[in-house]
């Protein structure tokens, strides 16, 4: 998945549409703002969250119909063009030993074998021993944007990502146990709409521009895994396998469960 590096937010002209807590009126748009936990850590003197990108960075490998990469784990259906997906997850409990390390779990159109990704998801990052939740969206390349509302372990998330025709998109996200959820309209041209995916990140970067240590997250099962209102497994997804640059693996994703289920379980950091 190609990455770029963090710099402060700006910029976000190809959002075009409003953020809106459901069962209200119109809210504020969500504040692109930095996260203590969402930077490259204090030595490195940036601000601005992790991003979160395109496509596996190592080439094909492993089981038939797989495919290995440094920051992404999970699966996605490709190789047509799709217009909606959809998944359910829990968050996940951090834990944090100290030094900083970042982990997010999320829904998006593209990425796999294009350019743009369009996606919202839920994070935990450590900052030290303290482990930070939040929710987010992003339309890859522009930045992304956390949504200011509460998360904590435990929280049952729901996502959606959908292609309206033209460049326009909507993302959901929904905590359904705090109450709370962002329907975000936006625009994004020249995306392919070539892969439909559900995910577990290592988001990007270092100082050197690679890939960010992977969060301790306990084990997470994504759930209702859809893609155009069919389970993703119809679609002969490929597994993604998350691996360091020694090729060892840096969390396992199980086999499909009924076509629609999953869990991701750490390993290691780095």
């Amino acid at each position: 998945m190609l990455r770029r590096w963090c710099v402060p937010l700006a910029g976000l002209g190809l959002v075009l549409g409003s953020i809106a807590a459901a069962g209200t009126a119109s809210a504020a748009p969500a504040s692109p703002h930095a996260q203590a936990a969402h930077v490259i850590g204090p030595a490195a003197h940036l601000v601005g969250p992790a991003s979160h990108g395109t496509r596996p960075l190592v080439a094909h490998g492993g089981p038939v119909n797989a495919a290995e990469s440094t920051n992404w784990s999970g699966y996605a259906a490709n190789g047509g063009t799709y217009t909606k997906v959809s998944a359910s997850w829990v968050e996940p409990t951090g834990t944090c030993s100290g030094s900083a390390q970042y982990s997010s779990f999320w829904v998006g159109l593209d990425g796999f074998s294009s350019s743009s990704v369009e996606q919202t998801g839920s994070e935990v990052d450590c900052s030290g021993r303290t482990a930070q939740y939040y929710s987010w969206y992003e339309m890859y390349p522009a930045y992304p944007v956390n949504f200011s509302d509460t998360v904590r372990p435990g929280d049952h998330f729901t996502g959606s990502v959908t292609f309206n025709g033209g460049s326009r998109y909507t993302l959901v996200l929904a905590d359904t146990t705090r109450g709370w959820s962002h329907i975000v309209n936006a625009s994004l041209s020249g995306a392919a709409n070539s892969s439909a995916e559900v995910i577990a990140e290592a988001p990007c970067c270092t100082a050197s521009g690679g890939i960010l240590p992977l969060a301790h997250f306990s084990p997470v099962t994504f759930s209702n895994a859809t893609v155009d209102g069919s389970a993703i497994g119809n679609f002969n997804p490929t597994q993604i396998i998350m691996i360091n640059n020694s090729g060892t693996p840096k969390d396992s994703i199980s086999s499909l469960s009924g076509g629609t289920s999953f869990t991701a379980t750490w390993l290691r950091s780095n």
